[in-house]
């Protein structure tokens, strides 16, 4: 079930067209990875969501409702790139103000205070000042404090950004528990290998348009095929190269094509087509350009 909807959405600041007629969706219980170059419009269409911008022609609709600014205030959580914490005040302290932040109050506060410490694994921290928190605590409050009040969507703008690879799995960790439990997440990254080893779908965005969606297999059907990178290193130091849909087919005649000429293979290289390769493909560009 599609739960939001993002149809034609136009913007322009002055002549710059921040976004070009964006389309798609975001389903269910799925992390939904929203990629593109710098300025390409990504944090435009999320501050649409929010929201906080005001298209200039159409639609953004959350389970079957348009958005308007503040209509989305219960249903939608938003994590920013950001730290946006209060450094002198504890974990509980600031999830207690984002809560009431959040029209929270009285026991049910409390317990969705709880919840949040307990699903980013700060509970037994809960009680020391943010400033003493290590760059991956940090982060986990930041998710902490956009989801407090248990919203069935969230937006999440670079959620591990600067953090150690065991903060990064963690949080990921975090956000599939989320997703389990049928909460919708579409968040912005610049590491394609995250994207592609946990999100459920991608949408490339270039130029204010998007110009691809969906699983990586549908991806790779669209763009540049499931051919496969057969790279061999040979002993003079030369490499030799090839494409080829089956590995287990093509590869022995190309050994024995290779040993026939003299040359002995000291390593061989599979590869299969990755999101960076269907990114490149698609925007001429790495991410990080």
């Amino acid at each position: 079930m599609d739960v939001l909807t993002v149809t034609g959405a136009r913007k322009a600041f002055g002549s710059v067209k921040a976004l070009d007629g964006a389309s798609f969706t975001l389903r269910q219980g799925e992390l939904l990875a929203l990629l593109g170059p710098n300025g390409a419009g990504k944090t435009t269409v999320i501050r649409a969501i929010a929201g906080r911008t005001r298209l200039d022609a159409g639609d953004i609709s959350l389970f079957g409702t348009a958005v308007v600014a503040g209509s989305t205030r219960a249903e939608l959580g938003i994590v920013p790139q950001e730290i946006a914490l209060y450094r002198r005040l504890s974990a509980r302290e600031n999830l207690n103000v984002f809560g009431a932040l959040q029209g929270l109050s009285g026991a049910t506060l409390t317990e969705n205070v709880d919840w949040a410490l307990e699903h980013t694994g700060l509970s037994s921290r809960a009680s020391d000042q943010v400033e003493n928190y290590s760059g991956g605590m940090r982060r986990r409050l930041n998710i902490a404090c956009g989801i407090v009040h248990r919203p069935r969507v969230v937006l999440l703008d670079e959620p591990t950004v600067g953090v150690d690879p065991q903060s990064r799995d963690r949080i990921y960790d975090m956000l599939a528990a989320l997703t389990g439990q049928g909460v919708s997440l579409l968040l912005t990254t610049h590491h394609l290998e995250e994207a592609e080893a946990r999100c459920n779908r991608t949408v490339i965005i270039d130029h204010g348009r998007v110009i691809a969606e969906g699983t990586l297999s549908e991806l790779v059907e669209q763009t540049v095929g499931r051919d496969r990178l057969v790279t061999l290193r040979l002993a003079d130091g030369s490499i030799e190269t090839s494409r080829m849909r089956d590995v287990a087919t093509g590869l022995p005649p190309l050994l024995e094509r290779v040993r026939a000429s003299g040359s002995l293979v000291d390593d061989v290289e599979v590869r299969g087509p990755s999101l960076q390769t269907v990114f490149i493909h698609l925007t001429g560009r790495d991410l990080r350009e």
